[in-house]
C-alpha cells in the first residue's frame, strides 16, 4: 500500500496557497517536526528495550530524521532565516489524544500515529514539489523515499505487535486515526503549521 492508497485525504489546494505565502514558517515548523520525528524513535528505544527486533530499525529511523534536520536548518541559513520558535499546531497533538493508555495497546496505537505522521509529510513533500522554487522542490523530492519507508516501518511493526499480543488487526484502529486525522487537515486552522488544515 502506497501512502496515497493509504491516507483518506490528500491535502487542500488552499493550505499549498498558504505555504507559499510563508515559507519562512512552513520551514522553520518543518526542522521542528524532523525533530519530533526523531525524538519519537528515540523515545520508543528507551521504554521498549526487550524489543530488540524494533530497536535497530527505529535507530535508523531517528538517524535519518536527525540528518533531515540538519538539511532543514543548512537551508534556512542559506536564506537568512531565524531559526525562531514557533508553537506546534495541533496536529500530533489531536491525533494523539486516540492513544490508548494500556500496553500493548499504547504502543499498537503510537506506532500508527507515527506512521500516519510520516505518511503525511511523504505526501505534502510530494504536493509542495510542483510549487515551490527549484531548490525546496529538489530538497523535498530527496525526502520522499525515506519518508516512505519510515511509513511502512512504523505500520508493519504496528501490524506485528497486535497480531502476536493480541491477535487482532489494525484496521479498526487505523480507522479511529485516519478519521480523525482527515477532519485535522481539512478544518480550517488560525495559522500555518506543516501538518495544518488550510488557512481560509
Amino acid at each position: 500500500m502506497n501512502v496515497e492508497q493509504f491516507l483518506y485525504c490528500e491535502t487542500p489546494d488552499n493550505w499549498l496557497v498558504s505555504a507559499l505565502e510563508h515559507v519562512d514558517i512552513l520551514l522553520i515548523d518543518h526542522a521542528n517536526c524532523e525533530k519530533k520525528a526523531a525524538s519519537t524513535p528515540l523515545n520508543l528505544i528507551y521504554r521498549y528495550v526487550d524489543k530488540s527486533d524494533m530497536l535497530m530499525q527505529l535507530s535508523k529511523i531517528a538517524r535519518e530524521e536527525l540528518r533531515h534536520f540538519e538539511q532543514v536548518l543548512a537551508i534556512l541559513k542559506k536564506r537568512d532565516i531565524d531559526y525562531v520558535h514557533v508553537p506546534p499546531g495541533r496536529y500530533a497533538r489531536e491525533l494523539r489524544k486516540e492513544v490508548r493508555t494500556f500496553e500493548p495497546a499504547r504502543l499498537v496505537d503510537i506506532l500508527i500515529v507515527s506512521a500516519i505522521l510520516e505518511a503525511r509529510s511523504c505526501e505534502r513533500f510530494s504536493r509542495l514539489i510542483g510549487v515551490l522554487d527549484d531548490e525546496l522542490s529538489e530538497f523535498y523530492s530527496s525526502l520522499l523515499k525515506s519518508e516512505a519507508r519510515h511509513f511502512k516501518v512504523y505500520l508493519d511493526l504496528a501490524k506485528r505487535f497486535s497480531e502476536t499480543s493480541s491477535g487482532t488487526s489494525i484496521d479498526d484502529r487505523v480507522k479511529v486515526f485516519l478519521t480523525e486525522e482527515k477532519r485535522l487537515v481539512t478544518e480550517f486552522d488560525n495559522e500555518l503549521r506543516f501538518h495544518s488544515g488550510p488557512m481560509f
